[in-house]
């Protein structure tokens, strides 16, 4: 017992700490791949941490803070063994224009708040790993993640263009700043607009002749060395300016109290914007590869990265699809591609900062425009169109939001597309009238082009083709009392509530006025394939009991036996009508129930075993049996529930 309990342990702290069980088995044949793709990685790193720190509106250095520690603490805790971290272009983003709006043009304050907005993700990103809430992150559709990243880009392209060709700084909204863009084109410096452009035009070509190649990297180092060379700065290009050297100050950043409520609800803003785009990049490696991620631990891994950037001076991280690409791309098999990559960037922080001074503002420009080019996915797009006119509609409506409303209230506007879309298609519940299908034992299927399929007269079958609850319960009961009404002659209704695993109040309470109303007419009502826990609820608020539990079955097949023979008791008129088979005659596999027990521990819950019973029904499984024996004996037609 001791030992089994020391393996789970052992079991628990390795699903923890998923470093602990890639590292022990790490062999030698990768250590020159995981360095290589490592340098690779720090070479793309480095000069996009330096754009995206000015599109956070903090100096580069802030950027390069961010690198080291987030990629030791995800190698630690990631279950990926492919995923980099590190600032991105949304978080990026969305941190400048929260920090904008707060430190009112204070450079010492802006940094200060933009270190505590990633610590403010962290902890978010923490507590719903803890409390498991991985399942979250499924809550914004791709379609509207597309568009909300689109907008994004074109925010950022946006931002960039006055510095790739030395135009003064813009600000306001998107309409003010493009007209403020296209008025002064006039006053565009040669010199910087040739390197922006130039910078450009290498990143993009080079990318298409040789993919593999750092291209920004490469850009970086030969721009600094021409603006040193010629001494741009003395011309009037606007470059980087003194770098300091050193390794990252660590502790708390300096933010006012007032400002830590503000700081709490953009910390959660820049979690949900770095979980959705960390999480696809890692999905996606994961799928190429055939292994998965869990998402609750990747929260874990994130909130520890982006607590881990904030505490040393940087800013908000996510995993990073552009890095993770390049990675994979030069042969990386774990995360000591990450280590590798902290380390560098650590030796060019202590000994290689200064001479980043030179560096022209517009090739760092050039290097963040074609580092987000690719986000902005039209192919995506045209497919949505082709699709479904809704997915199309919805990344509009979420790109339009960034763009009008800025990155925050552009990401509530996803959310709450998000959560009408999900009402909206939830309460538009479509319901089936069902019959039998010929030559099949106990099949029913919908009747709906396919007209022969024989229904009983008098008796109705409705199948609800989606679940039931709060948001569909009135619409729902609408159109069965109207389908019932629509048919002279019913005195029985089935109701199929297969597509309903839970039920809550508001659903309950509409099927007791539709029993009500139903009664009214002289209609009785039966259930059938009722889900476990549906039926607790229903249990729990007393329904069960004023349907009476012989109006519960297991198939449809068995409550219109049910149905037919209550009719014959009550002396109800029925019309001539097709026998259905007895319990006998119906193998085992056409009488499944779609229903499931309470799972019980020695069993697995996903696998469902059901037993014939007498003839008469099913019996709760629960009751002793002298209790069973007194049910079978005072009640007719009751089912037993089994595994």
């Amino acid at each position: 017992m001791g030992m089994s309990t020391g393996v789970d342990s052992a079991s628990d702290l390795a699903r923890r700490l998923p470093m602990l069980s890639w590292l022990p088995d790490y062999r030698r044949s990768y250590i020159f791949s995981d360095i290589l793709a490592g340098l690779i990685v720090a070479a793309l790193a480095i000069p996009q941490s330096l754009g995206y720190a000015g599109i956070a509106g903090v100096p580069v250095l802030v950027g390069l803070y961010s690198i080291p520690l987030a990629l030791i603490a995800y190698a630690i805790l990631g279950s990926s063994p492919h995923l980099v971290v590190g600032p991105v272009s949304t978080v990026a983003v969305l941190s400048g224009s929260l920090v904008a709006d707060m430190s009112h043009g204070d450079p010492a304050k802006a940094v200060g708040l933009t270190s505590a907005l990633a610590l403010g993700a962290g902890i978010g990103l923490l507590i719903g790993g803890v409390a498991k809430l991985g399942w979250a992150a499924e809550f914004l559709s791709r379609p509207i993640v597309t568009g909300f990243v689109f907008g994004l880009v074109l925010l950022i392209i946006l931002g960039e263009i006055p510095s790739l060709l030395g135009l003064p700084p813009v600000t306001g909204d998107v309409r003010s700043r493009v007209w403020s863009i296209v008025t002064s084109l006039g006053e565009i410096t040669p010199i910087t607009a040739a390197l922006g452009l130039g910078s450009l035009a290498i990143l993009f070509i080079g990318a298409k002749l040789a993919p593999r190649v750092p291209w920004g990297l490469v850009v970086l180092v030969a721009a600094i060395a021409v603006s040193s060379w010629l001494d741009l700065a003395a011309d009037g290009v606007v470059t980087v300016g003194v770098v300091p050297r050193g390794l990252p100050p660590l502790g708390l950043p300096d933010v006012a109290l007032g400002d830590l409520s503000a700081l709490a609800f953009g910390g959660l803003a820049l979690a949900m914007v770095g979980l959705a785009e960390g999480l696809s990049a890692a999905r996606i490696f994961a799928a190429r590869e055939g292994y998965s991620v869990d998402t609750n631990q990747e929260l874990l891994a994130t909130g520890a990265a982006n607590i881990a950037s904030g505490f040393s001076g940087g800013m908000g991280v996510a995993g990073s699809l552009s890095k993770t690409a390049a990675s994979r791309r030069a042969g990386g098999v774990t995360q000591l591609t990450g280590v590798t990559a902290a380390v560098i960037v650590l030796i060019v922080l202590v000994s290689l900062a200064e001479l980043l001074a030179p560096l022209p503002r517009a090739v760092l420009s050039a290097i963040v425009i074609q580092a987000v080019w690719g986000l902005m996915d039209v192919r995506a797009l045209r497919r949505y169109k082709s699709i479904r006119r809704n997915d199309f509609v919805a990344s509009l409506a979420a790109m339009v939001g960034v763009l009008l409303l800025g990155p925050l209230y552009g990401l509530l506007v996803a959310v709450g597309l998000a959560v009408l879309g999900l009402v909206y298609r939830s309460s538009r519940a479509e319901m089936d009238v069902m019959g039998k299908v010929p030559d099949e034992k106990a099949a029913w299927g919908s009747i709906t082009s396919h007209p022969e399929r024989k229904t009983i007269d008098g008796i109705q079958v409705i199948r609800l083709d989606a679940p039931l609850f709060w948001a569909n319960a009135a619409l729902i009961s609408d159109q069965v009392l109207a389908q019932v009404d629509s048919e002279d002659g019913v005195r029985v209704l089935l109701l199929d509530l297969e597509a309903t695993s839970q039920l809550d109040t508001t659903s309950i309470d509409m099927l007791e006025l539709l029993l009500t109303r139903l009664r009214e007419r002289d209609v009785d009502l039966y259930l059938v394939r009722v889900f476990y826990r549906a039926r607790q609820t229903l249990a729990k608020a007393g329904f069960i009991e004023l349907l009476g539990e012989d109006h519960m079955w297991h198939s449809i097949s068995a409550g219109v036996r049910a149905a037919k023979s209550a009719a014959k008791v009550k002396g109800k008129p029925h019309a001539q009508v097709v026998d259905e088979p007895d319990d006998g005659d119906v193998p085992d596999s056409a009488e499944r129930i779609a229903v499931d027990d309470e799972p019980e521990p020695e069993v697995d819950p996903e696998v469902l075993v059901v037993e014939k019973a007498p003839r008469g029904g099913y019996q709760d499984p629960h009751l002793t049996a002298p209790q069973k024996a007194r049910k079978r004996s005072s009640e007719a037609n009751r089912g037993r529930w089994r595994r």
